[in-house]
């Protein structure tokens, strides 16, 4: 018996939805927060989501500057950091890059899911993997504050191509 195929998390879904659905999602919560999001913050966020690739903060800077949003590199880091700060971006530390948040959830600490051919950044949600993390070290003595996880392979498309 075949079992239907898997979810693409990278691929299969409305990107403009997605698109216009986090925006929405962060206007209403730096409202309800009482934080602004500003025309430079809110571009940022519309770059991060014009695909779904982890992008670099000069990449990031290099668009900004073309749109005349300012060329100094703390126009970018800032933005970028309020981002990431109210949980509407993450940072991809293995390709020292930022990605769009696409949850719905507030505070969340998603497993990414990087395509090393294409370079798309996925989310998973990894309650389970993080818990047996925190019992790992629970069992040596050792209380986890943080962790990043990052995975490294090919998304389905890529797998497909034989990449």
């Amino acid at each position: 018996m075949n079992s239907p195929p898997a979810p693409d998390p990278f691929h299969a879904h409305d990107h403009a939805h997605c698109a216009a659905t986090v925006l929405s999602r962060a206007e209403a919560q730096a409202r309800a927060e009482g934080v602004r999001l500003t025309p430079v913050r809110r571009r940022v966020l519309e770059i991060l989501l014009e695909s779904h690739r982890a992008m670099g903060a000069y990449d990031v800077l290099d668009r900004l500057a073309a749109e005349g949003f300012g060329k100094q590199p703390p126009v970018a880091y800032r933005a970028l950091d309020f981002l990431v700060e109210h949980g509407f971006a993450h940072r991809v530390r293995r390709l020292n890059a930022y990605a769009a948040c696409l949850s719905e959830q507030r505070d969340h600490s998603p497993a990414f899911l990087i395509c090393r051919s294409c370079e798309q950044v996925a989310e998973a949600e990894s309650s389970a993997l993080r818990a047996a993390i925190h019992d790992l070290g629970a069992e040596s003595g050792f209380a986890v504050e943080r962790s990043t996880i990052e995975l490294l392979g090919l998304c389905a498309r890529c797998a497909e191509a034989g990449a």
